[in-house]
């Protein structure tokens, strides 16, 4: 049974996940035809995952871990949200490209995994993933125990820096750390605020002044905790880049797109990191 703030959690993103469905054009056909929706960042960090067992955490609707799949990995795609998981296996099932959804809270899995004895060459997370961990060094020790020797994680996630500033780049907020709990209204809807930058297959205008009726409770945390907790897991940083634009997203105002979806800040706003990528490998001394 999840815990009452999981739980709301679930709820919310059970809520927004057919909006952001609505703004993705035929995303089944653009898989199919061999697009895929991940950026160059992610796949520099991970390397070849041809062959590899892959588990990707908190895969919201499953099209990341498709393109992933369709490079040659043999993925695990695991999401609290039920509404998300159901959409994946229909996108799996229509793009004709093979993977494993399943639904879960990540602890849980993590959990459940380590005692079936499951082992993955790669493990990845992207994009808003950290906001929703509760517990840093239990997320980074299940990751370390799912790893084969020599197995890598990678993370792709918004800069907490951008989280001191307002949508108009002034700042107002305190660096986030500590884990340090924030309640919202809801999620929102970002893929339609991307207006394409999030819909590589097509941009529909979809499902327009969504409300989100469910509230929810983010984590703030900070990169310096977020490093430390897979170290101190046992995993050594072979990777750690920091990116003065953001893939997709538009969450500040007018920020300038550029190719490959890159969204950068306008020419008055200084470069600040806006991105961050992380890779940590078990050592081969674990076999």
């Amino acid at each position: 049974m999840l815990d009452p703030i999981t739980e709301q959690n679930r709820r919310s993103w059970n809520a927004v996940v057919p909006v952001h469905i609505s703004h993705h054009a035929d995303e089944a056909t653009f898989l199919r035809n061999g697009g895929s929706t991940l950026f160059p960042e992610e796949v520099a960090l991970l390397g070849d995952v041809r062959g590899c067992r892959l588990l990707h955490l908190l895969c919201n609707t499953g099209a990341d871990s498709l393109s992933l799949a369709a490079q040659g990995a043999i993925v695990t795609g695991v999401d609290l949200s039920d509404a998300a998981i159901t959409h994946a296996r229909t996108l799996s099932a229509a793009s004709g490209i093979p993977a494993t959804f399943v639904q879960a809270d990540v602890y849980e899995y993590l959990a459940s995994a380590t005692a079936a004895n499951l082992q993955f060459e790669r493990i990845y997370a992207g994009y808003g993933v950290i906001c929703w961990l509760r517990d840093l060094a239990a997320f980074a020790n299940g990751v370390a125990a799912l790893l084969t020797p020599g197995g890598r994680f990678v993370l792709m996630e918004f800069h907490p820096v951008s989280n001191m500033f307002t949508t108009d780049w002034q700042l107002a907020y305190d660096y986030p750390q500590y884990g340090q709990a924030l309640t919202l209204p809801g999620v929102g809807d970002y893929v339609g605020a991307a207006e394409g930058g999030l819909s590589p297959s097509g941009f529909s205008p979809g499902i327009s002044n969504f409300v989100n009726p469910e509230p929810c409770t983010l984590y703030r945390w900070g990169v310096g905790e977020v490093v430390t907790a897979f170290a101190q897991a046992g995993l050594h940083i072979r990777a750690f880049h920091e990116y003065c634009y953001v893939n997709g997203e538009r969450p500040f105002m007018r920020m300038v797109a550029r190719d490959g979806r890159r969204m950068f800040p306008p020419a008055d706003i200084p470069n600040i990191p806006l991105m961050y990528g992380l890779a940590v490998e078990k050592d081969t001394a674990y076999a």
